[in-house]
C-alpha cells in the first residue's frame, strides 16, 4: 500500500510545528503577496527555520507564488524564486504558466507543484504540466472519484498528485473568483480574498406587473448566504483515496488557529495510519467526531463521491461548534504542574480536553485548581486579558510543550 503524504497549512514557525507534531509529513506556506493568502505572510527568516527544522525531521516544505501575475510583478516573482532555492524549498506552488517558466529558470533545484488554481481536472493536461517542468499537480476541487481514478491511471508515472480533503471550499470554479474583487477591491486572485462569499446579503424579489414591490428572501434576520458553501471533510473516504495511489492528501486552512491545526491534522494523521494497519476495521466516524469540534460551516464530500451533489451550500451562515473552543497550548511543566498559555476564558470547574498526537481519543479532565503565572496565587478563573497570557493548573497526565488543549464550553 503506498505511503500517502499529509500535507498540512501553516502561517508561522509556530504552527509548522505544531503540524509536525501532530502528524503532518509536510506544510505548505506563503511569503509576500505572491500567495494567494496575503494576510498569512510568512517572513524569510521564519521560513529558513521551518525548513531548517523540518529537514532536520526527514520533511518537507512547500511554498506557494500562486497569483495569476501581471507583468510587473515578474521582477518580484524572480527574486523570490532565487531565494527559495538558496532557502532549498521542497516545491514552489505555482498556477500561471509564466511563472512556470521563471521557477524552472531561477529555482532550478526546486519541484514545481502546480496549484489547484489551474484548475486541472484531466490526465491530458496532467501531461502537459509534465511535460513543462512540473513534478506535482494539485487537482481541481471539482472532479469525482471515477475522474480521479482515470487520472491515476493515465497520468506520467513520475508525476505526483496531491487532492484537497478538508476545509473552506470556495464559490469560485478552482477558486478562482472575481467576487471579492468587484465588492471589496480586494483580489482573491492576487492573494487578498475578503471572502465575500461569506457574507450576509439582503436580497429581493420583484413580481413583473408590480414594479417597485420588493419583497425580501431571508435565511434569517441578517438576510442570506445564498453564496457560503459548507466545508469539504474526506475523512469518510480515506480508504478510497489511499486504495487509488494518491501521493498527498492536503488540509486547508493558513489562516486557522493552532487549535485547529492540531484537531484536524491529528485526526487525518490517525485515520490515515489506523487504515494502513487494520484496513478491515476502519470507522470514520470516531474522526469525525474530532473533525466535529472545530468551527466548521458543516462538512461536505463535494463532488467526490456524486457529481449531482446538491447537499454543498449553507444558507444558515452558521458557524457549527457550539460546544468547544480553544483552551490553551502547554508551555511547560514546572514542580508537578503545568504552564498553560490562555486562549479562552478558564474557570475551576471547566472540563478540558488534551489533543494527544497519535491518539485519536483526548485526554479528559477537570479544573481543580489554577494559579496565577506571575504570583502563583490560587485563582478561581482567568480571562485573556493580553497576548501570551498564561496559567498554572494541574493535568493528570504527562506532557509536552505546544500540545493543545480544548475547553468544554
Amino acid at each position: 500500500m503506498k505511503k500517502v503524504e499529509l500535507l498540512a497549512p501553516v502561517g508561522s514557525f509556530e504552527k509548522a510545528k505544531i503540524a509536525f507534531m501532530y502528524g503532518a509529513d509536510a506544510v505548505y506556506c506563503g511569503t509576500s503577496k505572491l500567495s494567494l493568502r496575503s494576510r498569512t505572510e510568512v517572513k524569510e527568516d521564519d521560513l529558513a527555520k521551518i525548513i531548517q527544522y523540518a529537514h532536520s525531521m526527514g520533511k518537507r516544505v512547500y511554498v506557494a507564488i500562486n497569483i495569476y501575475a501581471w507583468d510587473e510583478t515578474y521582477e518580484a516573482i524572480k527574486k523570490q524564486a532565487i531565494e527559495l532555492n538558496e532557502l532549498q524549498v521542497d516545491g514552489i506552488i505555482v498556477a500561471d504558466g509564466g511563472v512556470v517558466d521563471v521557477v524552472k529558470k531561477y529555482a532550478p533545484d526546486t519541484e514545481i507543484h502546480i496549484s489547484t488554481q489551474a484548475n486541472t481536472v484531466s490526465y491530458h493536461t496532467c501531461h502537459f504540466w509534465y511535460r513543462n517542468g512540473a513534478k506535482r499537480i494539485i487537482l481541481g476541487r471539482e472532479l469525482n472519484k471515477e475522474q480521479i481514478k482515470e487520472i491515476m491511471q493515465h497520468k506520467p508515472e513520475a508525476l505526483d498528485i496531491e487532492i484537497f480533503v478538508h476545509g473552506a471550499l470556495c464559490f469560485g470554479y478552482s477558486g478562482r473568483c472575481f467576487l471579492s474583487e468587484f465588492l471589496a477591491q480586494r483580489s482573491g486572485n492576487l492573494g487578498d480574498c475578503a471572502q465575500s462569499c461569506r457574507w450576509a446579503y439582503n436580497v429581493y424579489v420583484e413580481e413583473n406587473n408590480h414594479p417597485g414591490n420588493l419583497m425580501p428572501v431571508e435565511d434569517d434576520e441578517k438576510g442570506t448566504y445564498i453564496f457560503s458553501s459548507k466545508d469539504l471533510c474526506l475523512i469518510r473516504e480515506i480508504p478510497e483515496i489511499i486504495e487509488m495511489g494518491v501521493n498527498s492528501i492536503k488540509i486547508e486552512g493558513r489562516l486557522k488557529t493552532e487549535y485547529y491545526l492540531a484537531t484536524v491534522v491529528n485526526a487525518y494523521r490517525n485515520a490515515i495510519d489506523d487504515y494502513i494497519k487494520n484496513p478491515e476495521h476502519f470507522n470514520a466516524e470516531m474522526y469525525l467526531k474530532e473533525l466535529e469540534k472545530t468551527k466548521t460551516r458543516g462538512f461536505t464530500a463535494f463532488y467526490f463521491n456524486d457529481r449531482e451533489n446538491k447537499d454543498v451550500q449553507d444558507y444558515t451562515g452558521r458557524q457549527y461548534n457550539a460546544e468547544y473552543e480553544f483552551g490553551g497550548k502547554v508551555i511547560e511543566e514546572r514542580e508537578g504542574k503545568v504552564l498553560i498559555e490562555i486562549r479562552n476564558k478558564l474557570s475551576v470547574g471547566d472540563t478540558l480536553e488534551l489533543i494527544v498526537p497519535g491518539k485519536i481519543k483526548p485526554f479528559t479532565f477537570t479544573i481543580h485548581m489554577l494559579w496565577d503565572a506571575e504570583t502563583r496565587e490560587e485563582i478561581q478563573t482567568i480571562n485573556p486579558g493580553r497576548a501570551e497570557q498564561k496559567v498554572i493548573l494541574e493535568i493528570p497526565q504527562k506532557v509536552e510543550k505546544g500540545w493543545i488543549i480544548r475547553r468544554k464550553k
